[in-house]
């Protein structure tokens, strides 16, 4: 599984590597083309348009993993501080939140993206936005709870005792420590990003027509499924290749950090 998700990966990125460096236009028109088939001159076929698959898979690949890795930093990072804050002084910080910790989680975070994507109007930093206000969340539960696991560690009631200030104890003495349960939780976090901004997209809420998505392609490939059914097939795998590579990488990097596991 681990050789699989490296050499999925490792197509994705390479790919996209070559899209740039051969400088695709997805976007070009071809009447002539419009709903072809697999052929030498397109590879994987034509869109509506006449536009080459190939090249706006290319692009709609490399949107949506810029768009997962800008909303993971983002959404680790507040997510990360707000479960350090909450462990680290207990008390009624942990409280307020907990709370509004609570209040995001009360309401299914796709639903969630979509009422404020709906609010904020399409776009690419509207979407951004949209899938960071609510995707930190799990890193605040799990920062939190790891914190309070380590809070009276002998470590850091020594770095206390000699006069160390909060945020360097948090950064220096807590936060290293979290290093391998959050790289594991970012690279759930990755996969569920793309789905959402392919879900998003799917909606007309995300990323916008002329620019390559995977979600909008899907969208306008459903209504020629009986003609050109090569159009969502190429799409869909295309997606579920790399969500499931990045799952499995996941699970191979839980595997490997958990001590229960090792022999």
């Amino acid at each position: 599984m681990k050789k699989l998700a490296i050499t999925v990966l490792s197509f994705w990125l390479l790919a996209v590597l070559l899209g740039r460096v051969f400088n695709i236009n997805p976007n070009q028109i071809d009447l002539n083309a419009i709903l072809s088939g697999i052929n030498a001159q397109h590879w994987l076929g034509a869109d509506d348009l006449g536009r080459d698959i190939l090249a706006r898979v290319l692009r709609g690949v490399e949107v949506s993993l810029t768009v997962a890795i800008v909303v993971t930093i983002i959404t680790m990072a507040i997510g990360v501080l707000v479960g350090l804050l909450a462990g680290f002084y207990g008390g009624k910080v942990d409280a307020i939140l907990m709370k509004i910790t609570d209040i995001f989680l009360a309401f299914p975070g796709v639903l969630l993206a979509i009422a404020f994507a709906a609010v904020l109007g399409a776009g690419l930093g509207n979407l951004i936005m949209a899938l960071c206000i609510t995707g930190w969340v799990s890193y605040a539960r799990l920062a939190r709870g790891q914190t309070l696991s380590l809070r009276n560690r002998q470590h850091v009631v020594a770095a206390e005792s000699l006069g160390a200030s909060v945020p360097r104890i948090l950064i220096k003495h807590i936060l290293p420590l979290l290093g391998s349960i959050l790289m594991v939780e970012a690279t759930y976090s990755l996969a569920s990003v793309m789905i959402a901004e392919a879900s998003l997209s799917f909606l007309g809420l995300g990323i916008q027509a002329p620019q390559a998505s995977w979600g909008a392609m899907l969208r306008d490939g459903v209504r020629y499924m009986l003609v050109a059914p090569h159009y969502v097939l190429v799409v869909g795998l295309s997606l579920m290749s790399l969500i499931l590579a990045i799952n499995l990488g996941g699970d191979y990097l839980r595997d490997k950090m958990d001590v229960r596991t090792e022999s």
